[in-house]
């Protein structure tokens, strides 16, 4: 059975879209105990592996390209390079492009396979993905996703040029459109003054769906210090800041039944706290 393929791609550069997504997948990990994959498909920024204090990672995306290249990469084999750790429980984390120079080298048939091989991997696959589509990662694994998640903030630069320019004119290009991205607005704890609500940024964005996600300030600290997955293992209402965009997933991929059986009293009680909010 195939699994189901979820990518995150950001309004702009630097707004915490791998935080976002990656804390997505470890949440998802966490509650159902399937088998989740991450995939850091930053071409030319790949920071995940020193998020997790990985200085030099034995397996990377360019690592695998031979295999890509000559289509043998399986899904077993993915989730043997997959990078995992006993505080990230059922994720795997195949880290990004070390290479920078070779981003431009990635054709959309080793994006393709590396996608197929991650849905027979694993359950769900999240793709972390650029914010510019000139590159054959993002506009892979947006076209093949099965839900696509637009992170952007409340500041005006971060979510109208780019979005006009990449989402709807390159997007349009392979038949997506505004209507089919889920929005995750980032509120930001010590919020300025002008910032947009999320009604105007529908409007100007045309993005349908929406969430907001609130990250907690403790977050930030831990991504220089490489110590993001023990951050989210500490405590519950870290990996619960994530539920915004975790609750309605499992909802769309109908894994609910599965933790209204868990005989964890926290669980069902997030469950009947999502149903009562979506």
């Amino acid at each position: 059975m195939s699994g189901k393929l979820a990518a995150f791609a950001g309004s702009t550069p630097n707004i915490g879209t791998s935080v976002t997504a990656f804390g997505t997948a470890y949440r998802i990990a966490a509650l159902t105990g399937l088998k989740v994959g991450y995939l850091c498909l930053n071409l030319k920024s790949a920071k995940t592996h020193l998020y997790l204090g990985v200085d030099k990672p034995d397996v990377t995306l360019e690592g695998v390209r031979p295999e890509l290249r000559a289509g043998t990469l399986s899904g077993d084999k993915l989730r043997q390079y997959a990078f995992r750790s006993p505080k990230l429980g059922g994720l795997h984390v195949l880290f990004g492009n070390m290479a920078r120079e070779q981003a431009e080298y990635y054709e959309p048939e080793d994006m393709q396979r590396l996608l197929a091989a991650s849905r027979e991997a694993f359950d769900l696959t999240v793709a972390d993905v650029s914010a510019y589509w000139d590159n054959a990662a993002t506009v892979c694994a947006m076209r093949e996703a099965d839900d696509r998640f637009l992170v952007t903030t409340d500041s005006l630069s971060h979510f109208q040029e780019d979005i006009h320019r990449w989402t709807g004119q390159v997007g349009s290009q392979f038949g997506m459109s505004p209507g089919q991205f889920q929005l995750v607005l980032l509120q930001r704890n010590h919020r300025m003054t002008g910032g947009f609500r999320m009604k105007e940024i529908r409007k100007e964005t045309g993005c349908a769906d929406y969430t907001e996600l609130r990250l907690l300030e403790s977050v930030h600290l831990q991504l220089d210090s490489g110590r993001l997955d023990e951050w989210l293992a500490a405590e519950a209402r870290n990996s619960e800041a994530f539920d915004p965009i975790a609750g309605p997933l499992l909802k769309r991929l109908n894994w609910q039944q599965r933790l209204q059986k868990t005989d964890r009293p926290w669980l069902r009680r997030l469950m009947v706290h999502r149903r009562r909010h979506l």
